[in-house]
C-alpha cells in the first residue's frame, strides 16, 4: 500500500492539488497547500521507511534459534537412556551435544563397591559421584531422594569425581539400606521414567563380607592408623596393619545374619527386575578383568583399562582374621553355608 502511496504522490502531485475557482481567496489557496504538503510528508515518510528495512539489514530483529543436537545412531531401544543434560551452575559447551546416560550402583557395605567405584572414576567419561544417601537429610523422604537425583543426573552434582562438561556416563553409589528398599517402587518407576540404569554389585562370600565389617568397625572406634579412620587403603603397609586384627564372631546370630543378606539381595532383585540392570560379584570383577568390559558397554562408554589405588586388606585363608574359628567352622559345618569357609581370590 504504501508503495501505492509512493506512486500516486510522485506522478499525480498534480492531480491531488485541488484547483481553486480564479476568484477564490488567497487564504483558500494556503490551506490547500498546507495540506498537499503535509500529506506528501507523510507519503514520503512511509516510502523511506520501507525501503530502509529492505535494504539494511541492521534494523532487522532477528531471534537465533538453537539447533537441536543430532540424533545418535543407537537402537530404538536406547533412545529412553540417552541424555542431554543442561546444567544450571556451568555450560558444557562444545559437549553439549555428547550423550550421557543414568546410572545407579546398588549394593551393600563391605561389598567392594568402593573399589569397583575407583576403577569407574578412572575412565574419562564416567563420573560416580559416591555414596550420597550416606547423609540422611537426603533420604528423608521420596521428594528429597528424587531432589538430589535429579541434581545428579542433570550434571550439577559438584564432586572430586566429576568430569562435568564431556562426561558420557554419570551416577552414585547407593548402599540398600539407604532408602532404596524403604522406596524401592518409587525408585523403579524413577528408574523408568528417567532412564536410570542399575548396576547391582553384591558379594559372593557373605563370611568374608561379615569379617570386612566387623574389621571396619573396630577401624573406627580405635583407629589404629595414627589415629584416623579409613575404610580403604592405598598402600601395602597400611593393610597389614589393618589386617592384625581378628574378628570374634557371633556364632548364635552367624546363619540368621546370612540368611538375612540373602533375602535382601533377592528382593532387591525382584524390585528392581522391571528397570534396566546389571548384575555383578565382587569375587568375578577380582578374578576377571573382562567383567569391567561388560559394565563399560552397558553404560556404552569407549572401553579402557581401568585401575584403582586401593589395597586389598584380607588376603587368603579367613582362619588369620577370625578368633574363634573353629566355633565358626562348626556353626557353618553341614549347611549350605559351608562353602564359604574356603575359598579366595
Amino acid at each position: 500500500m504504501a508503495d501505492d502511496l509512493c506512486f500516486f504522490f510522485f506522478f499525480s502531485k498534480d492531480s491531488f492539488i485541488i484547483k481553486a475557482p480564479k476568484k477564490s481567496p488567497l487564504a483558500l489557496r494556503m490551506v490547500v497547500l498546507v495540506f498537499a504538503m503535509v500529506c506528501g510528508v507523510y507519503i514520503c515518510s512511509i516510502c523511506l521507511k520501507q525501503i530502509g528495512i529492505r535494504t539494511n539489514p541492521g534494523f532487522l530483529n532477528v531471534e537465533v534459534i538453537e539447533r537441536p543436537c543430532p540424533e545418535p545412531n543407537i537402537e530404538p531401544w536406547e533412545i529412553p537412556y540417552v541424555h542431554y543434560p543442561r546444567p544450571k551452575t556451568y555450560s558444557r559447551a562444545e559437549c553439549k551435544c555428547n550423550p550421557v546416560r543414568y546410572f545407579a550402583i546398588l549394593s551393600m557395605q563391605r561389598s567392594g563397591s568402593g573399589w569397583f567405584e575407583t576403577l569407574l572414576n578412572n575412565h574419562t567419561n564416567i563420573s560416580s559421584n559416591g555414596e550420597i544417601f550416606s547423609v540422611k537429610v537426603r533420604r528423608s523422604n521420596v521428594s528429597t531422594i528424587t531432589e538430589t537425583l535429579d541434581k545428579i543426573y542433570n550434571l550439577d552434582w559438584s564432586s572430586s569425581a566429576s568430569k562435568n562438561e564431556c562426561t558420557a556416563a554419570v551416577g552414585l553409589k547407593w548402599m540398600l539400606n539407604q532408602g532404596v528398599m524403604r522406596h524401592h517402587e518409587e525408585i523403579v518407576e524413577y528408574f523408568k521414567t528417567r532412564g536410570v540404569s542399575a548396576i547391582f554389585l553384591f558379594r559372593r562370600n557373605l563370611l568374608r563380607r561379615m569379617i570386612s565389617i566387623l574389621a571396619n568397625s573396630y577401624d573406627r572406634d580405635v583407629k589404629p592408623l595414627n589415629g584416623t579412620h579409613k575404610s580403604h587403603v592405598h598402600s601395602p603397609r597400611e593393610a597389614e596393619i589393618l589386617a592384625k586384627y581378628k574378628s570374634l564372631i557371633n556364632t548364635t546370630l552367624l546363619i540368621p545374619s546370612l540368611k538375612q543378606v540373602e533375602d535382601t539381595t533377592a528382593k532387591a532383585l525382584e524390585y528392581f527386575k522391571s528397570a534396566r540392570h546389571i548384575i555383578l560379584y565382587y569375587e568375578d570383577v577380582v578374578k576377571n578383568r573382562t567383567k569391567l568390559l561388560d559394565v563399560q558397554d552397558f553404560l556404552k562408554v569407549p572401553r579402557r583399562e581401568l585401575k584403582s589405588h586401593q589395597v586389598k586388606i584380607h588376603k587368603g585363608s579367613l582362619l588369620n582374621y577370625v578368633e574363634n574359628w573353629d566355633e565358626v567352622q562348626k556353626s557353618l559345618k553341614g549347611t549350605h553355608y559351608e562353602s564359604l569357609l574356603s575359598g579366595d581370590y
